[in-house]
């Protein structure tokens, strides 16, 4: 049964295995059961015309097929359940069946298109050098690609469209609706549109420009030139007109213009480089081959026709399944036989190959949609708030309309003659009526009516200009070079703009550890050798002098890196195979040399005599070991299809790689059969000590096992990542059994990848135990100190990673996450009722020791920190159960969670068990893509860009280079993003709000007509111009307290967890605080003027620019850092509102014409100015200064020391904080 739910694998990256050696995409098609590629060493002069010593000969009987010669060398990726690209992982896409986050039956059913097993339905066929026959059943997509989202004709539309999801817009949009209509103009019809329309054109003309560029992109890629087949020669062909189905030539340097099996190369083994890096950000070169059948073939001789039946486009970009049919075979084709679109063919002259997917349907642009959207918990708060000022709208809007209703029908006798409400007409000879509708028509038209002259209740500039600040907020947190980190030249990007100021709120990290907290880049520092150890206590670096080399034509060849060594061992490894210990070592280092994927790549040096061997991988740790063995005299120069060559010692050695079997999830482990010089024929196996001791036969040497288990637990201990080394020797019929089985397997149509597996499985098993590697990914720089800031801030980390217990817990200790102080809960446990039984004892454990915490036998009250440890094997009986509830009640009482084993979706689980049952904000951070599903659940996702590749980046909502960048990012841009937004969000509600109730008041004094002393185009330009900049210029530039501050004082950071920047208590304040400064702009102003002759037009005036110039010196008297542009800002506003009303009154075709010149020119309208704004903002101000003395903020306390000589009173002593506390569960 097929799902297209991602694949659970129960433990990526386990240290022990191949996933240590983190092979950091990890897709789960069992690529080591594909036909293997071939490797080769690159150099201008050919190492395979240099003669071979020792080079064995296999008996016909077991000599490899065509079919065996290559196996795949696809990446076994560490992140199991995320094969398919980050984006496919998304929990969205997963349909209405449920994640099973810590079942492992979902291994069985986790299967993406790329791992189905092929039938005729799913098929799709491609007939070679025949795009017409290919394309004659069904049109298969061309290679023309469009990222675009609109066209000329469709951008309109579609814009709109997309624009109106705003559910805001729609209302503004039946606001000028509505004053179309005749019976409800209260506005000129044209300045009714005017918001509405000011807003949807800044987003339309952002949005064209950005297609815009999208589409010159596109124009430029799809008129690129390819060579391809036709009429017997190669022409010259645009991208866009290929087809599937042709052939194409593709020459060094050039990039690949569609998704291609590959049908020979320049290299007579059929080998081509891949440069992958803009498709997965991976700078290693990767091994793509060609099939044998194919290889031989001459384009101008003879022409080339088959079938290749394959799978149906699909996102997974390290899987492929195909069968091609030629010349009678049938050829099986996998992952390494593929090229795709956008990669670039290196250190190959050409390459051949016939096109499978095109344009859309390639591989490429399958995975190249967006991130899913995620929405700022603040924005989503802001909305109630927004439901609540629309029920307030409606309550004025309601009382003046039963107002209104009450007036008339006192009134209803005088209707007819009563002033600017007459209701007859007597201009003409014979009476006539106005339009009048009857007394309850009136009122409803009243309160349409009410609801056009209120609008800007609703604050419509607020969604936009959240996003401009927004960007504002992502370019100087980009400029941070504080975040720029050197060694790979990466700066922070910001990739979702629309949770900026959840960075201020963080409560929970998840953090990934390889590659995360560690450097992810590996160094060989031990090895348990057939039970000795070898601790590296006594190890040292060699020179260029001392270090291995070896001459080929005069030239000399040393490794790239230097590996430190241990004399005892080194010269153990020079003694040969003479005796017993050095056999072992002898096999030992083979084995890491052989068991591998690496290709060996010649680097040029200053010296012309000199050149380097750069061992190219997908795994940091294959790497390390690869140079370890090279060390310790065991290089590896040459990997070809069928063979590598090793030196050993000076002696040049050729094995035939007869088969390779490559990490899956399922085994945790690779393997190699090789035919040796003595014409013996060998499987190497390593892989995870779990798995491994499994397959040791350790009824041979079970001192040696035992001996070497013990030194697994101390190189764990001490935080290494091991490795588990065996072999042994197949006879012949034990390898023509394998070679059938293999052959049968990858040529079967229906359960090719269980098949192989098990294929696999018969083969690695009682082997011999060789030893155990012990390799050290360091700290990166930094971790303690920021693990420690976060944990002052209030935050929990947690740490979420494959490998085993003892080095999960040994970098927990490094890198202080784990202290001696705390009392520690470890869960490992292989039922659920034994789940239950540990999580029930340490839920009393736990409360037990959080009442000593509280209150102390002996009242002291010490604290009595908690760690809960627990493993992958626990959490697939505990995840999606009734378990999770225990598992929360427990984890939320610990201070550190270290979950070790963990499968990709495991870690999504474990996100969830905090999202989904708190109100608290989650973060994510990792930087491979087993981290994807877990990026993808919290609510904010950063990726590191690392060793890794890029899929967790493209997952991301923010990417950086170091895990220490996590402390800036959120205790000093997210706490001033938050702190700006929250504001932003307050005072637009109520710099809208008081302008609406100032209207409102003279509404109940002029009989509820609806009448406006303010101009209809100052009500339209009050929140688009008047008052827009400054709050802009001030969510994106204030800074409440300095980055120093804010970084001394993590506690700071606890002002996001308890809200105070934005909650119900202060938009409540807020709201009363506008209504009473509504009250004192239109009563000021009402006793001022009173019994006085002035115009509605003149009174008008005042009140607009009274109201602009208070809601500025509000905002002003909340500015903390002023700036020259903050101060351009606010006083350009306010002198920007005089010039538009002088404009407005100075045009003779609208109502109030020289209103503004006529009263200004009196002293009283100063008098009343000076009045307005005391009354207005006096109280405010008092009580600001009272909360301050009396009751002030953690914020408020450390302002005030900066302002007492940036903190110097303060150096010897601490700031009393209010305390951290755990928001209520929901």
């Amino acid at each position: 049964m097929t799902s297209k739910r991602p694949l659970l694998n129960p433990s990526p990256r386990t240290p022990g295995g191949t996933q240590d050696f983190q092979i950091p995409y990890y897709t789960p098609t069992n690529f080591a059961d594909q036909p293997k590629p071939s490797f080769g060493m690159y150099s201008e002069s050919k190492s395979n015309n240099t003669q071979i010593e020792n080079s064995p000969i296999i008996p016909d009987s077991i000599q490899p097929s065509s079919s065996l010669r290559s196996i795949s060398s696809i990446k076994s990726k560490g992140s199991a359940g995320n094969s398919n690209s980050p984006r496919e992982v998304s929990f969205a896409d997963l349909g209405s069946r449920p994640v099973r986050h810590g079942s492992r039956g979902a291994d069985s059913e986790g299967f993406s298109m790329s791992q189905k097993e092929i039938n005729d339905e799913d098929a799709r066929l491609v007939y070679v050098n025949d795009p017409m026959k290919t394309n004659e059943r069904f049109e298969f997509s061309g290679n023309s690609i469009r990222t675009g989202k609109y066209s000329v004709f469709t951008f309109l539309p579609r814009n709109l469209f997309e624009q109106f999801h705003r559910v805001a817009y729609i209302y503004f949009l039946v606001i000028a609706i509505l004053n179309q209509l005749p019976q409800l103009a209260v506005f000129g019809r044209g300045a009714s549109i005017m918001p509405l329309a000011i807003v949807l054109l800044v987003t339309a003309v952002k949005d064209a420009y950005e297609d815009w560029r999208r589409h010159q992109s596109d124009q430029i890629e799809n008129n690129r030139l390819a060579l391809v087949w036709v009429n017997n020669q190669f022409q010259q062909k645009k991208w866009k007109d290929i087809r599937v189905g042709e052939i194409i030539k593709v020459s060094a340097n050039e990039t690949l213009p569609c998704d291609m099996v590959l049908l020979s190369t320049s290299d007579p083994t059929g080998v081509a480089y891949i440069l992958t890096i803009n498709l997965d950000g991976e700078s290693n070169l990767k091994t793509r081959y060609a099939k044998q059948e194919t290889l031989s073939r001459n384009l101008e001789e003879e022409k080339i026709s088959g079938l290749i039946k394959c799978e149906k486009p699909n996102r997974n970009i390290y899987g492929f399944q195909a069968i091609m049919e030629i010349d009678g075979k049938r050829v099986s084709l996998g992952p390494s036989n593929i090229v795709l679109r956008g990669c670039m063919l290196k250190n190959t002259t050409w390459a051949l190959g016939v096109a499978v997917y095109a344009g859309r349907e390639t591989k490429a642009m399958l995975n190249s949609s967006g991130a899913p959207s995620k929405r700022s918990r603040l924005e989503t708060h802001m909305n109630l708030e927004i439901i609540i000022l629309s029920f307030f709208l409606v309550a004025l809007c309601t009382i003046v309309s039963i107002c209104a209703g009450i007036w008339l029908r006192r009134h209803r006798d005088e209707l007819d003659y009563i002033p600017f409400y007459r209701r007859k007409d007597f201009s003409e000879g014979e009476e006539d009526n106005y339009n009048y509708y009857g007394w309850g028509m009136e009122i409803f038209f009243t309160f349409l009516m009410a609801v056009i002259v209120f609008q800007i209740m609703i604050p419509i500039s607020l969604y936009i200009s959240m996003e401009l600040v927004r960007v504002g907020q992502a370019y100087f947190m980009i400029r941070d070079n504080r975040m720029y980190d050197e060694s790979s030249n990466a700066r922070f990007q910001c990739r979702a703009l629309n949770i900026n100021e959840d960075l201020g709120q963080i409560k929970y990290v998840f953090s990934d550890k390889t590659g995360t907290l560690t450097e992810n880049k590996m160094e060989f520092r031990c090895a348990s050798i057939w039970g000795v150890d070898y601790d590296g206590t006594k190890t040292s670096l060699q020179s260029d002098q001392d270090g291995y080399s070896i001459q080929v034509d005069g030239v000399t060849l040393r490794p790239k890196m230097k590996v430190m060594v241990d004399p005892e061992l080194l010269q153990l490894s020079k003694s040969g195979k003479n005796t017993i210990q050095g056999k072992h070592v002898y096999d030992f280092f083979l084995a890491l040399a052989a068991c591998n994927t690496i290709v060996p790549i010649i680097t040029e040096t200053s010296d012309p005599s000199v050149k380097l061997i750069d061992y190219q991988g997908e795994s940091p740790d294959e790497q390390a070991l690869v140079y370890a063995s090279a060390a310790y005299g065991f290089m590896l120069v040459e990997r070809t299809s069928g063979h590598i060559v090793i030196d050993v010692q000076g002696e040049r050695q050729r094995f035939s790689v007869l088969g390779l079997h490559e990490f899956d999830s399922d085994r945790k482990r690779m393997s190699v059969i090789l035919g040796c010089p003595d014409k013996t024929v060998k499987v190497f196996v390593k892989g995870a000590d779990t798995t491994m001791l499994g397959v040791i036969d350790k009824s041979l040497n079970s001192d040696v096992v035992i001996a070497t288990e013990s030194h697994l637990n101390s190189y764990s201990s001490t935080g290494l990542r091991t490795l588990v080394v065996g072999m042994r020797e197949l006879n012949s019929s034990e390898f023509e059994y394998w070679q059938s089985s293999y052959e049968t397997a990858s040529n079967a149509l229906i359960g090719r990848a269980a098949l192989l597996r098990k294929v696999a499985s018969n083969v690695e098993t009682n082997l011999s135990i060789l030893g155990a590697s012990g390799v050290e990914d360091n700290l990166q720089k930094g971790v303690p100190e920021a693990i420690e800031s976060l944990r002052i801030a209030g935050m929990k980390v947690w740490v979420l990673t494959g490998d085993k217990q003892e080095t999960a817990m040994s970098i927990g200790y490094s890198s202080k996450l784990l202290t001696s102080k705390m009392t520690q809960i470890v869960i490992n446990n292989n039922s659920k009722e034994s789940c239950r039984k540990s999580l029930e004892d340490a839920l009393v454990m736990s409360k037990k020791l959080l009442r000593i915490t509280e209150g102390g036998s002996d009242g002291d009250g010490t604290s009595h920190p908690v760690a809960l440890i627990i493993d992958g094997t626990s959490l697939v009986y505990i995840l999606d159960s009734e378990l999770e509830q225990q598992l929360f009640e427990l984890a939320s009482k610990c201070t550190v969670v270290l979950c070790c084993r963990v499968a990709p979706l495991q870690k999504a689980g474990i996100v969830a068990l905090i999202k989904n049952r708190t109100d608290d904000m989650t973060l994510a951070i990792g930087d491979g893509a087993n981290d994807v599903s877990m990026i993808q659940m919290a609510d904010v996702g950063i990726g590191i860009s690392g060793q890794e590749g890029r899929q967790a980046v493209m997952a991301s909502d923010f990417a950086m280079g170091q895990f220490r960048f996590l402390v800036p990012l959120l205790l000093v841009h997210g706490h001033w993003n938050y702190q700006r937004m929250g504001y932003m969000i307050l005072y637009n509600f109520y710099r809208n709000a008081v302008f609406v109730l100032v209207l409102f008041w003279y509404v109940l004094f002029t009989c509820f007509t609806l009448t406006t002393a303010i101009t209809e185009w100052s009500s339209v330009l009050y929140s688009v111009i008047y008052t827009s900049v400054p709050t802009i210029v001030v969510g994106v530039l204030d800074k409440d307290l300095s980055r120093n501050t804010l970084l001394k004082y993590p506690q700071l950071y606890g002002a996001g967890h308890r809200r105070e920047s934005y909650n119900s208590k202060l938009f409540w304040i807020t709201m009363i605080d506008t209504l009473w400064q509504s009250i004192a702009v239109f009563f000021v102003s009402l006793f001022a003027y009173w019994g006085s002759t002035i115009d509605g037009s003149s009174i008008g005036d005042l009140w607009t620019v009274a109201v602009v110039v208070m809601v500025n010196i509000h905002l002003g008297m909340d500015v903390i850092r002023w700036t020259w542009v903050t101060h351009a800002a606010i006083w350009g506003s306010i002198i920007a509102t005089f010039i538009c009303v002088i404009v407005i009154d100075a045009l003779p075709q609208l109502p109030g014409y020289w209103a503004i010149f006529e009263v200004t020119g009196t002293g009283l309208f100063w008098l009343c100015m000076l009045g307005i704004l005391v009354g207005s903002v006096l109280p405010r101000f008092v009580v600001k200064v009272l909360i301050q003395y009396y009751k002030p903020s953690d914020i408020q306390i450390a302002r005030e020391a900066e302002k007492l000589g940036n903190l110097r009173e303060f150096r010897g002593s601490e700031i009393e904080m209010n305390p951290i506390f755990d928001p209520p569960r929901r």
